[in-house]
């Protein structure tokens, strides 16, 4: 059962150009079913991979068990395992058959305990889903349904003009396409009290 007032983003919030989606999801806020309860989070910091011509993206080398998630329906959860150790989370985008989704780098955790504490931020795909405790058995989920994984809007608005648009970090493989400005994340506030989780 949802949680009182709890509306996920529908599908077709992700079944628009990945760019456009990537942007969007700043500011939005990440609900992850622990067992301690659902914790929430404010995403802060994404890349998007585009269509099987981006070479960073893992379905240019085409369509494979792996990959086959990102073929399917927007609004599904893609999760992989790097360097044999950490896992990162995505969310596919776009119509079926064009391979899409945007990667989930950072975070900051909405309900400190304490009154008046900035949130903590997680920077790092690998550290966002040791964090989450997100791993393989992720992988599939329709973050559209509200169970186990899912995005709200709770109106915490963005100016375009805040955020940043970077190079995608260790796709240099890609050529040309590591050049792409496809990283889009807000600025880490610049108080020295701001506490960041560093798990890797």
């Amino acid at each position: 059962m949802l949680p009182k007032h709890s509306i996920p983003l529908p599908r077709e919030f992700y079944n628009r150009p990945t760019l456009t989606v990537a942007k969007d999801l700043l500011g939005k806020v990440l609900n992850t079913q622990m067992t301690s309860g659902i914790l929430q989070t404010k995403i802060v910091d994404v890349e998007a991979y585009v269509g099987p011509k981006d070479k960073a993206c893992h379905a240019s080398k085409g369509r494979t068990q792996r990959t086959e998630i990102m073929f399917g329906q927007a609004g599904f959860t893609y999760v992989y395992l790097i360097y044999g150790m950490y896992h990162c989370l995505n969310i596919v985008t776009e119509r079926e058959d064009y391979p899409a989704a945007i990667l989930i780098r950072g975070l900051e955790v909405l309900g400190e305990p304490h009154p008046g504490a900035l949130p903590t931020r997680i920077d790092g795909p690998g550290r966002v889903c040791r964090f989450l405790e997100v791993n393989r058995t992720h992988n599939g989920l329709d973050a559209t349904v509200g169970t186990t994984l899912w995005v709200e809007d709770h109106g915490l608005a963005v100016s375009r003009k805040h955020i940043q648009a970077l190079p995608r970090i260790g796709v240099d493989y890609a050529g040309v396409w590591a050049k792409k400005l496809w990283r889009f994340c807000l600025p880490t506030p610049a108080s020295p009290k701001t506490r960041r989780i560093r798990t890797t």
